[in-house]
């Protein structure tokens, strides 16, 4: 009888060993081991027959005719924002995101809205009933005879379906659920959704259909599975948002089709997910007005410009070390913020802890908030209000200066679109372009400047 094998991959990054590890060599990542069992034959006829191709000889790339595929434009604009104008035909995409947040309710709203174009799509679910999928179907306006619904799991089965059906547009919910009959690990192991992608990857290339996989988070925000998931497939989506929050936010961390900077915007109501053509009315709706700490932000998500208010609370600490915390923006940011105040203003800031908050829950990466930071800081530190039409954005360098950031055309524009009087910014910017009338722009150097010209002092 032959002796059973077995080794141990890691669940961060699909590291091999042939014993447990308590520290992945490859990625670092602690007690990620997990025990499987060794695949010894793999078969090759079958449900992979009608995928295969012939072998194909190397040609010059000049020789390659140029095809142009057209990309499948849905009636969510925000969605083709993101993925680069729309679904490319033959694409694999990866959508992430925590459990509840509204990734089936988005791809079931897509597949109806495909359906409408006289698409065909094949929705597999492996985590709902056909009833289940059906019923979220009438409550979203989703009903299409397009729309082939399947609840199955086993990849072969899966495959005579997508023969079946042939459709065009395919949805995956989700890739953890989906087995592979001739590995013994588990579903949602590091074998199974290495060899389930492969196998959806494959059909996607070769039978040019879109392909959509949806994947489990970690505790940590990221996808479940290695992290070669991601290199596998072409684009790569997050679906983010706060429960207590009625928006979510599309994200894209890759995309060999289109840009990586653009985000959508949706609001969860009770008929589903609708896209949010303004975003910047949405994060000031509730904006107080003459409150000290208060500033809006103008901030870039890739093409779009986003105004966005930010809050600083500094109060006096009882402990030794005093507290400074951020939601939206980076930790290190604002503790470097602090030290440039201390420095260069002046500020006594050693006594007294710091809260920064992006109103809404929305996150900004970009260095053109610092200064925005930096004024919100002062704000609240001297319990001075600022005036409630201004908008401010700028990078601040150590030495206190203010550094010129990217594309203030479009952000004073959408400024000067919701009604602000005044706009504080990097002086170094204000060449090459001219602001709209109706709308004062102030260049500064330092941060001194801003703060007297935001101030009035």
């Amino acid at each position: 009888m032959a002796k059973v094998k077995t080794k141990f991959f890691c669940q961060e990054c699909g590291f091999e060993s042939a014993k447990w590890l308590g520290k992945c060599t490859s990625c670092q990542a602690w007690n990620s081991f997990v025990e499987e069992l060794e695949t010894t034959e793999v078969k090759t006829q079958g449900m992979n027959t009608p995928f295969l191709r012939s072998q194909e000889k190397a040609i010059s790339i000049l020789d390659i005719e140029s095809v142009s595929d057209q990309r499948i434009v849905t009636n969510n604009l925000e969605l083709n924002r993101v993925l680069g104008g729309g679904v490319v035909p033959g694409s694999l995409i990866l959508v992430g995101g925590d459990p509840g947040i509204g990734k089936s309710t988005l791809l079931l709203q897509t597949s109806h809205e495909l359906t409408q174009k006289g698409l065909k799509v094949l929705y597999i679910s492996g985590e709902e009933s056909a009833k289940q999928t059906k019923i979220r179907a009438e409550r979203l306006n989703a009903l299409s005879p397009l729309l082939y619904v399947l609840c199955e799991t086993n990849l072969e089965f899966i495959m005579e379906a997508i023969e079946q059906v042939q459709p065009q547009f395919l949805v995956i919910d989700s890739i953890q659920t989906v087995y592979h009959p001739t590995i013994a690990s588990a579903p949602g192991s590091v074998s199974q959704v290495r060899e389930c992608t492969s196998h959806f990857m494959r059909i996607a290339k070769v039978k040019g259909i879109a392909t959509v996989l949806v994947g489990h988070v970690t505790k940590d925000g990221a996808i479940a599975g290695p992290r070669m998931l991601e290199h596998m497939v072409d684009c790569v989506l997050y679906f983010e948002g706060e429960r207590h929050h009625t928006y979510r936010l599309l994200r894209a961390v890759k995309n060999r089709f289109g840009s990586t900077n653009e985000i959508g915007i949706f609001e969860m109501t009770e008929d589903g997910l609708r896209e949010v053509n303004n975003p910047s009315e949405l994060f000031l709706s509730e904006r107080p007005l003459g409150v000290a700490g208060s500033i809006v932000v103008a901030s870039m998500e890739g093409t779009r410009p986003v105004l966005v208010e930010l809050q600083a609370l500094v109060c006096a600490t009882n402990f030794p070390s005093p507290r400074r915390m951020s939601t939206g923006i980076e930790h290190n940011r604002l503790s470097l913020i602090i030290a440039v105040l201390e420095k260069r203003i002046g500020f006594f800031l050693q006594n007294q802890d710091a809260y920064i908050n992006l109103a809404g829950g929305v996150k900004l990466d970009e260095p053109a908030v610092d200064l925005a930071v930096a004024v919100s800081i002062a704000s609240s530190f001297r319990d001075q209000p600022t005036q409630p039409y201004d908008v401010v954005f700028g990078e601040i360098g150590l030495t206190g200066e203010v550094r010129g950031v990217s594309r203030v055309d479009q952000r004073v524009k959408e400024a000067h679109k919701l009604g602000f009087k005044r706009v504080i910014m990097p002086e170094k910017s204000l060449k090459g372009w001219t602001p709209p009338s109706g709308i004062e722009v102030i260049g500064v150097q330092t941060v001194a400047e801003a703060l007297k010209v935001a101030f009035r002092e």
